[in-house]
């Protein structure tokens, strides 16, 4: 009896195996065939999708798509929400609404909503879960539920060279300049200058950077050291294959 307990076991052990196989092989399938890029676009007709933009498979809510311009060599993680105008279905007219620079990487989960334009410069990175929005309910008149109000609408505008992390809210009317840092879940609104630093809600400056003072307060921790000229992506590739006894 314990023998054929232990074969039973082991054949439902390997048809576990053979399984979780077959499921993680269809599912990287399915992942790959349902990415949208400029090659293959699927259902979604973007304005414009730039070379090497890649939206990963599943998507969120995308609609709008004539006024959405993507750049090139964007990355928009799964489950990502792209909307332009209230609604599906509208005509916005012949300008874009929402417009995302060369180089623009949206985390899994996030939202850029534009009612309005909304525009996020090239070489911005956005941790998940970023809420990135050009409409606000309004509250005025205090009879009417707040969802029944007009809502208002404020363009949005991020630099270039910009890190939002994780969680970070971006309201209607903010303009964010160059180079400038989000912290995690902070809400940001109204205007920040370039290289500055801000955290809270709401927002707040923490840190500034100009070219006689450097970084006010001082930064706590060294600088990274930098990769070395002439260093090529196969070589990075390579070294962050090696083992710890190998490197």
């Amino acid at each position: 009896m314990p023998k054929n307990r232990n074969t039973f076991s082991s054949l439902t052990a390997w048809r576990r195996r053979i399984a979780s196989r077959a499921v993680h092989g269809g599912w990287g399938w399915i992942k790959e065939a349902g990415a949208v890029t400029a090659e293959h676009p699927g259902k979604l007709r973007f304005r414009r999708i730039g070379s090497g933009t890649r939206l990963a498979f599943p998507q969120g809510t995308v609609f709008g798509e004539p006024w959405i311009e993507l750049g090139d060599h964007c990355i928009i993680a799964e489950q990502v929400t792209l909307t332009a105008g209230m609604m599906p279905g509208l005509d916005l007219g012949a300008d874009p609404i929402l417009t995302l620079g060369n180089g623009v990487v949206l985390g899994r989960g996030s939202h850029v909503i534009a009612d309005t334009t909304v525009t996020i410069g090239s070489d911005t990175y956005c941790g998940p879960y970023v809420y990135i929005t050009s409409t606000n309910h309004s509250y005025d008149d205090p009879h009417q539920p707040v969802g029944k109000q007009w809502p208002r609408m404020e363009p949005v505008e991020i630099g270039p060279g910009c890190w939002l992390g994780t969680g970070a809210v971006v309201l209607p009317g903010a303009r964010l300049g160059r180079n400038v840092v989000v912290a995690a879940g902070a809400v940001v609104r109204g205007e920040v200058p370039d290289h500055a630093v801000v955290a809270g809600a709401p927002a707040r400056i923490v840190r500034t950077w100009d070219e006689e003072n450097g970084w006010q307060p001082p930064l706590r921790t060294p600088a990274p050291v930098p990769i070395p000229e002439g260093v090529t992506p196969q070589q990075l590739l390579a070294i962050a294959e090696l083992t710890p006894e190998e490197a």
